[in-house]
Order: C-alpha cells, then sequence, then structure tokens
C-alpha cells in the first residue's frame, strides 16, 4: 500500500505581455492558497518520501510554500507534468511507485482528470480540483483507473 497526494498549484498571476505560461508566478491569493495547502498537510501528518513538481513557476513556488511546512525527502522537477494528460502522469507515477507515499504537484486538466481516474475509473466523474487542490489517495497495487481509494480532499 502507498500513498499518491495530488496537488494543483495555487492561483497564479495573469500572464505580462510576452510572459510565457510557463512563466507566470503566484499571485498574492495564490501565495495564501499554497501557505494553506501546507498547514493542511502538514496538520495531516504529510511526509511524502518524494515530490514531483512541473518546472513552471507557478508549481515551483507553490511547492516551495508547502515545503517549508512539512517533511520531505526527495524532490525531482519533471517537465513531462507541465501540460501532462492524466495517461502521462499515470506512466510518471508508475516509474516513481517506490516510495511509500508521493506528492505530485501539477496542473489541471491533468490533475482533476487523474484524480477521477484513480478514484472512479472514470475520466468524466470528478471535475473541479480548485487551484491548491489536494487529492489523497491510497493504492494498494499498480496505478490504473479505478485502483485508487481517496483518503482525503481539500481545497482553499
Amino acid at each position: 500500500m502507498h500513498e499518491l497526494i495530488l496537488l494543483r498549484h495555487a492561483h497564479a498571476a495573469n500572464a505580462q505581455s510576452g510572459q510565457a505560461d510557463s512563466d507566470r508566478p503566484l499571485s498574492l491569493t495564490g501565495e495564501a492558497e499554497a501557505d494553506a495547502a501546507g498547514a493542511w498537510l502538514k496538520s495531516h501528518r504529510a511526509h511524502p518520501l518524494r515530490v514531483l513538481c512541473s518546472p513552471s513557476v507557478r508549481t515551483r513556488q507553490t511547492l516551495e510554500r508547502v515545503l517549508a511546512r512539512i517533511d520531505y525527502a526527495d524532490t525531482r522537477y519533471e517537465p513531462a507534468i507541465y501540460e501532462a494528460t492524466a495517461g502521462n502522469l499515470m506512466s510518471l507515477l508508475d516509474a516513481h511507485n517506490e516510495p511509500s507515499q508521493v506528492l505530485l504537484v501539477g496542473h489541471n486538466p491533468g490533475i482533476e482528470t487523474l484524480v477521477a481516474l484513480l478514484a472512479t475509473g472514470q475520466s468524466g466523474e470528478f471535475r473541479g480540483v480548485p487551484p491548491a487542490g489536494i487529492a489523497w489517495f491510497e493504492i494498494g497495487g499498480d496505478i490504473e483507473p479505478g485502483a485508487g481509494r481517496l483518503k482525503a480532499f481539500w481545497s482553499p
């Protein structure tokens, strides 16, 4: 049995003229959301042994604020998370399934589709992982549709 914590990045600022989407930083609201997500994870004793994060500015800033509040081990920035589909995320998680608890920080629609697939086996069954939303799963075997038991869901 291992645990998978999916965290959508917090609210980002609007893109400035000529700014790449991946370079958008957190807004002030996003900073507060990321701090609240970190506090919630700390209160639920999250201790990921591996952290996988998109390299975008807003995901890295979300992660920095969360990790300031919780214990963690190994952090890896994975370019494949940016613009990933749920299938891409499942493949990435398959490659990182040995730690007992993994935290993945990414983007919608990949995160919310993955939540739906893990919880119900259907991609359209769940919509609505808001910025800084967290879905915490227990998974008893392979990471595949319907394999997760939703342990907790939180949003700011």
